[in-house]
C-alpha cells in the first residue's frame, strides 16, 4: 500500500519536472529555439491553435527562426500572434515563409528572464510540496484506517521526504543550467 503510494507520488513529480522544462524551454536566451513559439496560439477559423500544429518551424541559423505555415493564408494571423505574444520578436515574411530574427539579449533583460527562471522554479517547487503533502496525507489515512502500522508510517514518510528532496535537487540543477544558459552572451 505504502509502495502504491510512492508510486503515485513519483509520477506526479515526474510530470512536475516534464511541467517545469516546458515552461523553461519557452524562456528566450538569445539563441533561436523553435519551443520559443510553443505556447502561441493563432486563431485559425475560430479556433485557437498553436503554431507548430499549423506550421513547420526550423532554425537555419543561431539567431534566426524561420516558420512554414501549411496554408498560406495563414501567414498574416501567425504574424499577429507573435507580434502579440509575449516574447517581444518582430516577425517578417516574403509570403512564403515567416523569419523571426532573435536580437542579442540585454543585460538588463537577461536579468529578468532570471528572475522569471527563478519564478518557474520556485513554482516546481510548490508543486512538489503540493504532492508531498497529498502523499503524506494518504499515508496517515493508511494508519488511521489501521491498514499499517504507525512504523510503516514513519518509514514511508521518510522515503516520501527522500523522493521529494531528489525531485528538488533536481529541479534545482534544471533551474541552474537555464539561468546559465540565459546570462550566457
Amino acid at each position: 500500500m505504502i509502495a502504491d503510494v510512492l508510486r503515485d507520488a513519483e509520477g506526479r513529480m515526474e510530470k512536475a519536472i516534464e511541467a517545469l522544462r516546458r515552461d523553461l524551454a519557452t524562456i528566450r536566451t538569445g539563441r533561436a529555439s523553435p519551443s520559443l513559439v510553443d505556447r502561441v496560439s493563432v486563431d485559425y477559423y475560430g479556433t485557437p491553435t498553436p503554431i507548430n500544429q499549423m506550421a513547420g518551424i526550423s532554425v537555419p541559423e543561431a539567431r534566426l527562426l524561420v516558420i512554414q505555415p501549411w496554408d498560406r493564408g495563414t501567414i498574416p494571423a501567425i504574424e499577429k500572434a507573435i507580434q502579440k505574444s509575449e516574447l517581444g520578436l518582430n516577425p517578417n515574411n516574403d509570403g512564403q515563409v515567416i523569419r523571426i530574427a532573435i536580437p542579442a539579449l540585454t543585460e538588463e533583460r537577461r536579468r529578468q528572464l532570471v528572475k522569471g527562471v527563478h519564478q518557474h522554479v520556485e513554482d516546481g517547487k510548490v508543486a512538489l510540496r503540493n504532492i508531498r503533502r497529498d502523499a503524506i496525507g494518504s499515508i496517515r489515512e493508511l494508519t488511521g484506517e489501521r491498514m499499517i502500522s504507525e512504523d510503516d508510517e514513519r518509514r514511508g514518510t521518510s522515503q516520501i521526504e527522500e523522493l521529494t528532496r531528489k525531485f528538488v535537487d533536481e529541479i534545482d540543477r534544471i533551474g541552474k543550467t537555464k539561468e546559465h544558459e540565459v546570462m550566457e552572451v
